[in-house]
């Protein structure tokens, strides 16, 4: 990528919250055209697309190619993804889960945990249709030989698609794809996974209608929703600086020790993997290795633990709102990630992922309509699974902040099934490209 007119973080972060202060402003608009627009498209979608816009102009990049002063062609990047994802999420994630309340969210029944691994059955199956597809029109495409073979670098996708990171690592060890071609596989899953949430993000706006019409029951939802909001109603009060400084104490304390537990638990268990002589059960255990893992884990945990505690009345002082201002800023991170015309660039592996994406979708879509689960366990469960605990939260918190914890919980879960899911694919897509 081309250097960007801005590469200073300070301004692009300003440029981002711009936006953001741009999205919300319009959406607050009672009157004229933005209340017609916002009725079609939500606030969280121009969140994520604005930065999409500004990234495709060449004003700012994730990342992009400059030439050093010795002349040397050098890689540079952005840290403000890393820094929404490492730091601003697992805070976001304290706070919005401080209030929760645990009993209600097992009350809410067996269909999130159906409609995920629906889901990751979506995608398990979605690999091979796409393969046999694309073969007939296209056959090169899904050809190649050896290590260069398309389906061991398709093997990343699904690890990818099921579990996360850790999981598309594992994938790229256990087929050992050509790394010089890894790129294509890194477009197709940037380009097709943000496609699908922004469709997730636009379909969030249209609930109550996709709801009826999959004649959900959502009544657990909306129970909990209630207890929530009459929760914050009861507690609510004019934050104090000293309330929002304790508020601002425990969220980003609690990420400090999910970091310090993180760099223990994350090199002790890769460690210990590393001795597992066989191949396919050592990158099974892969996700323990990662620090990203264990910080987003022991963060929900002790946040979990101080819903219990009186803690959970910071609620009153503004915490959900707090960490839906996180969130916000996560998701124009994640925006600005997108390039729309690296859409363009690879067609032939982009109609493979497309496809794949689709039968994922329909799947999800076949089976919400048959066991009438309401459109948020449709959207959580795809996401845990395609956008893991980075965007499954995101997603979740769109429909309401104490619903957060669920998208965490189900991500953490596709966790441990990505790397045994991804190989499940994997292994039909070799039959079928062969």
């Amino acid at each position: 990528m081309t250097e960007p007119f801005f590469t200073n973080d300070a301004i692009v972060f300003g440029l981002l919250m711009i936006s953001l202060g741009f999205v919300f402003y319009t959406e607050s608009k009672t009157s004229g055209f933005w209340p017609k627009f916002y009725k079609i498209v939500p606030g969280l979608f121009m969140a994520y697309f604005i930065p999409a816009i500004f990234t495709t102009l060449g004003i700012i990049a994730p990342e992009w190619e400059a030439t050093n002063n010795a002349g040397e062609t050098v890689k540079q990047s952005s840290n403000l993804y890393y820094v929404s994802s490492r730091f601003l999420l697992p805070a976001a994630l304290v706070l919005m889960t401080l209030s929760i309340d645990l009993k209600a969210i097992f009350n809410l029944g067996s269909k999130a945990l159906i409609m995920f691994f629906t889901g990751t059955v979506g995608i398990i199956i979605g690999g091979p249709i796409a393969i046999l597809l694309i073969s007939i029109f296209s056959p090169e495409t899904v050809g190649g030989a050896d290590f260069d073979a398309v389906w061991r670098g398709l093997s990343t996708l699904a690890g990818s698609w099921i579990g996360g990171g850790a999981n598309q690592t594992a994938m790229l060890e256990i087929y050992g794809y050509n790394q010089k071609l890894y790129g294509g596989m890194v477009f197709v899953d940037i380009v097709v996974a943000n496609i699908w949430m922004a469709i997730l993000l636009i379909g969030i706006g249209k609930t109550e209608k996709i709801d009826r019409w999959l004649k959900a029951d959502t009544t657990a939802i909306e129970d909990l929703k209630a207890k929530v909001s009459k929760f914050t109603q009861e507690i609510t009060k004019n934050p104090s600086l000293t309330d929002l400084i304790i508020l601002l104490s425990v969220a980003f304390g609690t990420v400090s020790l999910s970091h310090f537990f993180a760099n223990i638990l994350a090199p002790f268990f890769e460690s210990r993997i590393s001795t597992i002589e066989h191949l396919t059960l050592r990158n099974t255990f892969t996700f323990l290795g990662s620090s990203f893992f264990w910080m987003i884990s022991i963060a929900t945990l002790i946040a979990i633990i101080l819903s219990f505690t009186k803690v959970r009345k910071l609620e009153g002082a503004g915490a959900s709102k707090l960490g839906s201002v996180f969130i916000y800023i996560l998701v124009s991170t994640i925006g600005m990630k997108m390039d729309l015309t690296m859409i363009f660039d690879n067609l032939g592996l982009l109609a493979i992922g497309l496809i794949w994406m689709s039968v994922h979708a329909i799947l999800l879509i076949l089976v919400a309509k048959l066991i009438k689960a309401p459109y948020f366990f449709l959207a959580i469960g795809s996401q845990a699974n395609v956008g893991g605990a980075a965007s499954a939260p995101v997603v979740a918190s769109a429909f309401h902040s104490s619903l957060a914890t669920v998208g965490v919980l189900l991500a953490v879960f596709g966790y441990a099934v990505g790397t045994i899911g991804a190989i499940a694919c994997t292994l039909l897509m070799q039959i079928i490209a062969q």
